[in-house]
């Protein structure tokens, strides 16, 4: 009798130690699986802007700005302007319904600065794009990138999301306070998401 509760408390033994051991293994298949690397995925955010004539022009055209790495690229296509250099700005509002594009208000300056060319030291509007040019055909294109906007982000010094677009009939002299003497706003178009 003695040998059979030996063989019986070594029986039980074996089979605890055996189950200790099979749990260990799910366990460790668990972690192994819960703790397999993820790729992420890099968010792009993307802004479609259509543009219409104002001031009695012909000019209209189409922006897009697209985020991505931080950066914004901003290319605009437009048709119908006077041939000659055309200043594009970014305005403080996204409202184009006055028909001389006021509406949209003056340049977007959330950092209070003078009107200057973009990058100058003496400093300039975060909606300081540039001049571009309109060949004969009234036909013109720009593009930029910057990492001094943003779309629909929590930095009001940079979100650029419910702000105009605006080409003026002439072109920006970059020293006219506050707007670069540009004259009459030919084309409008809000940076709506």
């Amino acid at each position: 009798m003695k040998n059979y509760a030996i063989l019986f408390s070594l029986a039980l033994t074996l089979g605890f130690t055996s189950c200790k051991s099979d749990k260990k293994d799910k366990e460790e298949e668990v972690t192994t699986t819960e703790t397999t690397e993820t790729t992420e995925v890099p968010v792009v955010k993307k802004i479609n802007v259509s543009l219409d004539s104002k001031s009695g022009s012909t000019a209209k055209g189409t922006a897009v700005f697209k985020e991505e790495d931080g950066k914004v690229a901003m290319t605009a296509v437009f048709e119908g302007l006077q041939p000659g250099t055309h200043a594009i700005h970014i305005h403080e509002n996204a409202d184009c319904s006055a028909e001389d594009g006021t509406s949209a208000g003056g340049h977007w300056n959330p950092t209070k600065m003078p009107h200057g060319k973009w990058g100058d030291s003496e400093g300039y509007h975060r909606g300081d794009i540039g001049n571009f040019e309109a060949d004969d055909n009234g036909n013109g294109t720009i593009t930029m990138t910057t990492e001094e906007w943003c779309i629909s982000c929590d930095d009001n010094t940079k979100n650029i999301a419910g702000k105009g677009l605006i080409v003026h009939q002439g072109a920006d002299d970059f020293t006219s306070q506050p707007s670069g003497d540009a004259g009459a706003r030919v084309s409008c178009g809000g940076i709506i998401e």
